[in-house]
C-alpha cells in the first residue's frame, strides 16, 4: 500500500507547467514536496498567498508564513501576498487549475463530502465549498477506508456534502480511480494490493480498467 509520501508523489504527477494549484490540509499539503524538477506550478492557499514552497527545513520556520491549515511553509521568489477577498476571487473567478482536497466520503457520482462529521465541533467549512465549486478540476487524496476499517467511497455518501458531482479523481493507499458514469473506474493499483483487497475496501460502485498498471512514484 502507499503510504501519505506516496499518495502525494502520485498526484504530484498530475502537475503540469504553468498550473495554479490550491492544495487542502491534511495529505493534500504534501504535494508541494514532490513537483516535478522541470516544470514550475504556482501553489495557492487561501489565506492569501500564491507562489507556495515547500515545507520548510526544521529551525528555519517563519511563524508568521503559515498556509490554510496554520502549517508553516515556504514562499518561492516572486510570491505574492493578498487579503482573503482577493484570494477568493482568484477562486471564484476560476483561476485555480487544480485542487487537490482531503475528504472524510467521496461517491460513485463525484460528491465529496469533508467539512463536518455531526456532532463534532467544527470551525466551519472553510475555502472548501468555494473550491469545488470553481476549479477546473478536483482530485481527492485520502485514505481507502477509516481508521476504524469502513470505506470511505461510497454509492453515496452519508456526511454532509460540500459539493455534488465535482470530483475527477480519487488517489488512496490501495490505488487510483476516476469518477466515470458507471463510478469509480480503478486505473491504478498500489504495489503489493491485489484487486480482490481493493473490491473488499470499496462500498460504491467499482469497475477495474482494462489497462489497469501498477502506481509508481519514481
Amino acid at each position: 500500500m502507499l503510504d501519505k509520501q506516496g499518495i502525494a508523489k502520485r498526484i504530484a504527477k498530475e502537475l503540469q507547467d504553468g498550473f495554479y494549484v490550491n492544495l487542502g490540509i491534511g495529505i493534500p499539503t504534501l504535494v508541494a514536496n514532490y513537483v516535478p524538477a522541470d516544470i514550475s506550478v504556482a501553489f495557492h492557499s487561501e489565506n492569501g498567498l500564491l507562489g507556495m514552497g515547500a515545507f520548510p527545513y526544521k529551525g528555519e520556520e517563519d511563524a508568521d508564513l503559515i498556509n490554510a491549515g496554520k502549517q508553516t511553509v515556504t514562499a518561492l521568489p516572486g510570491a505574492s501576498f493578498f487579503d482573503s477577498a482577493t484570494s477568493f476571487d482568484m477562486i471564484r473567478g476560476q483561476h485555480i487549475d487544480l485542487t487537490v482536497l482531503g475528504a472524510m466520503e467521496i461517491s460513485s457520482d463525484g460528491d465529496i463530502a469533508n467539512w463536518k462529521i455531526p456532532s463534532k465541533l467544527v470551525k466551519g467549512m472553510g475555502g472548501a465549498m468555494d473550491l469545488v465549486a470553481s476549479a477546473k478540476k478536483i482530485i481527492v487524496a485520502m485514505m481507502h477506508t477509516s481508521k476504524s476499517g469502513h470505506s470511505k467511497l461510497l454509492d453515496k455518501c452519508t456526511l454532509p456534502l460540500t459539493g455534488v458531482h465535482c470530483v475527477q479523481k480519487v488517489v488512496t493507499n490501495l490505488g487510483v480511480f476516476d469518477i466515470t458514469s458507471k463510478g469509480f473506474l480503478l486505473t491504478e493499483i498500489a504495489p503489493n494490493v491485489s484487486v480482490e483487497m481493493v473490491k473488499e475496501a470499496t462500498l460504491g460502485k467499482l469497475h477495474i480498467s482494462d489497462s489497469l498498471k501498477t502506481i509508481t512514484t519514481d
